[in-house]
């Protein structure tokens, strides 16, 4: 056959597919309306295997065998999707766990953050909550998710991710461990400075103090200075504090300038991090499963089953539904090496029913699915 010829043919053959394709999603409708009626899981592994199976053994080459494969499983992915939009709209969602509030109560509120007076915490505590909110430190980010859960706090301040040196892997962890949920978000730009006693110079240090992720912030101007040896502190705040303490003109915070300021130190020199854009986002966290009527942004974390292309078939449901996903992290579960825990952000509203789609359908196709909130 030529070229025309062969087109014709394949045009022909294409036509006959989508026939069947249709034909095939009506009986897949039909076996949704058995499996509400019945209270069986859209998703069934081991059926699904065993098609898989079933149809590779009609293929006569392996090339088919896993062309075949690769095509149902697209395929059984649709119709699972076409499943849950049928849950969605005959309204089998359940209830929704999350209640929806026009406004977060924050009169006499107690805020936590960690580390000590004038660190970058507090300082996004009160771009959020106002200057005279009622707002206490502890020491480390455990402590402050311990105390909302305890209800001994009502919101929790955290840092979750700064533009130059990437996420805070410990807040992330800690949200899965606590049942806090986060319900807004505040980005606070960093500029970080080289503070001292009174007195000190530049040349004078030779040992810097602060968090690990401003001495990540900062390391080119700590690679330009080759006297300066970098030490890990739990808190800019805290290191300040250390700094001011010790009175030896050979040691160093970076802090803010703020921060600085309250201990008493000289600023010798500022803007000392490499990003005039540095910013770092906070996540506002309660213990209560509450969003705002104007909520855009969903946080999911979940795992996966180690099966091949599973990953692909669960992003996909962000796609079939219309959502956007904006942010996706992986984190290594200690419990279970060699394992990860994946984190989601994705526009939308808890309220709308695409999302409640895409979250029904998520539930279902990942193991230990958890919404960390929506803000």
């Amino acid at each position: 056959m030529n070229l025309i010829e062969c087109r014709e043919k394949l045009d022909k053959i294409d036509s006959e597919i989508v026939r069947l394709y249709e034909e095939r999603m009506a009986v897949s409708e039909q076996v949704a309306d058995y499996k509400l009626k019945n209270g069986l899981n859209v998703l069934d592994r081991n059926r699904e295997r065993s098609k898989l199976d079933a149809v590779k053994a009609l293929t006569h080459t392996e090339h088919n065998s896993k062309g075949i494969e690769e095509l149902y499983n697209h395929i059984m992915s649709i119709s699972r999707k076409r499943q849950y939009d049928i849950i969605e709209e005959r309204g089998i969602k359940g209830r929704l766990s999350f209640m929806m509030r026009e406004k977060l109560d924050t009169d006499g509120a107690r805020i936590v953050y960690q580390g000590l007076e004038g660190a970058y915490s507090e300082e996004a505590a009160i771009e959020y909550f106002g200057k005279d909110c009622n707002r206490m430190h502890v020491a480390t980010f455990k402590d402050a998710m311990s105390l909302i859960d305890e209800g001994l706090a009502d919101f929790a301040v955290l840092p979750i991710e700064n533009s130059s040196a990437g996420i805070v892997s410990e807040n992330y962890d800690l949200l899965t461990r606590f049942e806090n949920y986060i319900v807004g978000t505040q980005v606070i730009s960093i500029r970080h400075c080289l503070a001292a006693v009174p007195g000190a110079k530049v040349e004078d240090i030779r040992d810097v103090y602060s968090h690990e992720q401003a001495i990540m912030q900062c390391r080119d101007y700590l690679d330009r200075h080759r006297s300066m040896h970098a030490h890990s502190y739990k808190n800019t705040a805290m290191a300040a504090v250390m700094v001011a303490a010790e009175a030896e003109r050979s040691k160093a915070a970076i802090c803010s300038e703020h921060c600085a300021e309250l201990n008493g130190l000289e600023i010798l020199e500022r803007g000392i991090n490499y990003s005039s854009k540095n910013s770092t986002k906070f996540i506002i966290v309660t213990n209560q499963k509450i969003f705002l009527k104007n909520a855009k942004t969903v946080s999911i974390c979940f795992e996966i089953p180690d099966t091949t292309g599973s990953l692909y078939h669960v992003l996909s449901l962000f796609y079939y539904n219309d959502v956007n996903m904006s942010h996706i992290e992986s984190r290594p579960i200690s419990e279970h090496p060699g394992e990860y825990r994946f984190f989601v952000d994705f526009e939308g509203n808890l309220a709308e029913s695409s999302v409640r789609n895409a979250l029904h359908g998520l539930r279902e196709e990942t193991v230990n699915m958890k919404i960390l909130g929506n803000y």
